[in-house]
């Protein structure tokens, strides 16, 4: 029996230094992982000694480049991070239960769309919500909500994935756009097919021979659809970056309307082809995405409330499609 109740204090005092590991497989650096805990490096490298020493084996690889775990830490993150997560999501739902949203809120979102659009509406969010701590994420790609602790995903999508919980939005589109200055060096493409000879900036989306489609707005449904081989002079996986590229007369690109939205009142850029319509490039709408659960907490569901009523126009300016 004592040497149960040893075992298990022995663990108990160790939560805290799984957690450090679980944080350190997050976020692949001790630095990272000592700012997303708010702790000194040494109290991070400290704790995941103890824990190797508890444990009897090695649980990560440390090298001076990187931090990558073993097959024993592997697998400990693994068996762990869901019922922290669970713990994470139970507290904030009791958090929740307070009269006043309040509480830290993750929430990651592409990098353009965050730049351009989501940045500029979260002050006044911020000035509703005073007691509300919000950290904004950056990146294109799509994590697990629940495995890196983020409460709410901004998505440009097509279709959201059944594994969360999603709200549309808004509708967006795809526009192709020049400059001006270009249109009037090279001249106006009339069809699709003229496109083949213009310059062209291109937002690659998978391996291969790139092409751009398109499909008439008003179609019949014998109408042929345009497939037009791309060979860009100029290849960017951000659309703010060839939005810069078109306003500076370096060629025609296909963008979401909200990457173009502002050059296009301002008449730095203009909208081509009004008659066709871009298949397959960008999503049609703008998604929320949360984890699933029985509660959502309050100040999820305020900030949810709130991006539902600053994205219900969509993006102003756009021409009817």
């Amino acid at each position: 029996m004592n040497n149960t109740q040893m075992d298990y204090k022995n663990i108990d005092r160790l939560w805290p230094h799984i957690h450090c590991l679980i944080v350190l497989a997050q976020q692949g650096s001790f630095t990272a992982a000592a700012r997303r805990l708010a702790v000194s490096k040494s109290a991070i490298s400290q704790r995941i000694s103890e824990l190797e020493q508890a444990a009897g084996v090695p649980l990560v690889l440390r090298t001076t480049r990187s931090v990558r775990l073993t097959d024993a830490g592997r697998r400990l993150v693994e068996d762990t991070r869901e019922s922290f997560a669970q713990i994470a999501h139970s507290f904030e739902g009791v958090q929740s239960l307070s009269v006043v949203p309040a509480g830290t809120l993750r929430i990651t979102a592409p990098v353009a769309f965050a730049r351009q659009q989501l940045v500029r509406r979260l002050p006044e969010f911020m000035q509703r919500y005073p007691q509300i701590r919000l950290e904004l994420d950056m990146r294109d790609s799509l994590v697990s909500l629940t495995s890196e602790g983020f409460d709410l995903a901004l998505r440009h999508i097509e279709v959201p994935p059944d594994t969360y919980v999603a709200r549309e939005l808004c509708r967006t589109r795809t526009l192709l756009v020049a400059s001006p200055g270009y249109l009037a060096q090279y001249g106006v493409p009339e069809n699709p097919w003229e496109l083949e000879t213009h310059l062209q900036l291109h937002y690659p989306r998978q391996q291969g021979a790139a092409h751009w489609i398109f499909e008439r707005r008003h179609g019949q449904p014998e109408d042929r659809a345009a497939t037009i081989p791309v060979r860009p002079v100029f290849v960017a996986n951000n659309s703010e970056v060839l939005r810069d590229m078109a306003c500076a007369g370096r060629g025609i690109a296909l963008l979401p309307d909200f990457s173009a939205q502002h050059a296009v009142q301002a008449g730095e850029l203009l909208e081509l082809l009004p008659g066709w319509r871009p298949v397959s490039v960008f999503g049609h709408h703008i998604f929320a995405l949360r984890p699933y659960a029985a509660r959502t907490p309050r100040n999820v569901r305020v900030l949810l409330d709130y991006l539902l009523e600053a994205f219900a126009g969509g993006f102003e300016g756009r021409a009817s499609s």
